[in-house]
């Protein structure tokens, strides 16, 4: 195999932390993957966090973002498709354009916490509540359940009307970015947090809709900094698809260098 290049920011020099997000000794910070059976309890811990936030009992507020983003899953599933006729579609239109700017006069910071910081009380809520595919906060997911069973990730996901490519299937594209998620977590289990280098994807039967998935990542292995991953989606036992992946570890301080980046294009924008 051939070597992936190193990501930018595996240097040890100084880290510009973002302002909020407490500082951390980062030389005393080991993010070497390996299988879970030699990984470091502690690290392990803070790593797979991802697998137990779906757990979590929800706070007033994390209550009303997941009840504000259902209501917007309900709205997009229904305008797929709908015969509703023109005055009913404008009724709505104007409705919605007054909902949306009852956030104008709010920012967006980020959600974005490495997990060392979330513990130290960076975060009082979850960040992969706003996950594209986990996300209960997050209208564009569907959302899918994450948990692990004996060293196996699963997470169990109904896709509806709006996620259709070939007709009464769900499309591919939305199975690629959820066996992202499913092998992000499994990757996880190394002790080490990393970012997707490769990802492969076999489509063997269609995906069906309004069917509840079930899709499974395991850790296959670890080689230097690089970490191996597979995973299947199944309907009712039969496999729809299967997927390779190989996520590179990541200084956590390069990530936080993504969280500042972000955090300046925002305020660039506003």
């Amino acid at each position: 195999m051939t070597d992936q290049p190193q990501p930018p920011g595996s240097t040890d020099a100084p880290i510009d932390v973002p302002i909020g997000v407490p500082a951390v000794d980062f030389a005393d910070i080991d993010y070497t993957p390996r299988l879970p059976a030699d990984a470091d309890p502690e690290r392990l811990e803070i790593v797979t966090q991802r697998l137990r936030s779906g757990s979590l009992e929800l706070s007033p507020r994390r209550a009303g973002l997941k009840r504000l983003a259902d209501a917007a899953r309900s709205l997009t599933d229904a305008l797929v498709g709908t015969d509703a006729p023109d005055a009913v579609i404008a009724d709505a239109a104007a409705r919605l354009e007054e909902v949306a700017a009852l956030f104008d006069e709010h920012n967006q910071s980020s959600v974005y916490g490495f997990s060392e910081m979330a513990i130290s009380g960076g975060n009082a809520d979850p960040m992969f509540d706003h996950s594209p595919i986990l996300g209960i906060a997050n209208p564009v997911a569907p959302p899918m359940h994450l948990f692990e069973e004996d060293g196996v990730v699963v997470g169990t996901v109904t896709f509806g009307q709006s996620y259709e490519g070939p007709p009464g299937c769900v499309h591919g594209g939305f199975v690629a970015a959820t066996f992202d998620e499913i092998l992000g977590a499994a990757q996880s289990l190394s002790g080490a947090p990393g970012m997707t280098g490769t990802l492969k994807v076999r489509y063997e039967a269609p995906t069906p809709l309004f069917r509840e998935l079930r899709f499974e990542g395991r850790l296959a292995g670890v080689e230097r900094r690089k970490i191996f991953t597979e995973g299947v989606c199944m309907v009712d036992g039969q496999v729809t698809a299967r997927s390779e992946g190989i996520f590179i570890s990541l200084n956590p301080g390069s990530f936080l260098d993504l969280i500042a980046a972000r955090e300046e294009a925002q305020e660039q924008q506003r």
